[in-house]
């Protein structure tokens, strides 16, 4: 049930995409400085696109900003974790080079409370 609901919000979301397609197809002139600047500079790179490739093309521009910001962000927390998951896998390790054959650890005192009984 919830995969039907979901292929319905993804096609309403695609018929407005389409929808906003549709609408801003006008081509725009699309300039990397402003006319004063770039003769200045000179560099007057332009190029014409339609509307609608400029919106999502600027869509997809602030995702992965946002997407390579939040990587950035959360660095600290991948690396407390990576510590903490070679830290746990040592002491697996330790653990495991302490038991004995029966899988019972291995303590001087319970061995001598044992070997007394």
């Amino acid at each position: 049930m919830f995969r039907y609901l979901r292929y319905a919000v993804l096609l309403l979301i695609a018929l407005c995409l389409l929808t906003v397609a549709m609408a801003n197809r006008a081509p725009v002139t699309v300039k990397l400085l402003p006319e004063d600047l770039g003769a200045l500079a000179a560099l007057n790179w332009q190029i014409e696109l339609p509307l609608f490739v400029v919106i999502f093309g600027g869509i997809a521009v602030g995702l992965m900003i946002g997407f390579v910001w939040e990587w950035l962000r959360e660095h600290r927390h991948r690396a407390t974790a990576s510590s903490k998951t070679r830290e746990a896998q040592r002491l697996q390790r330790e653990l495991a080079a302490m038991r004995d054959a029966k899988g019972e650890v291995q303590d001087d005192v319970l061995a001598l409370l044992q070997k007394k009984t």
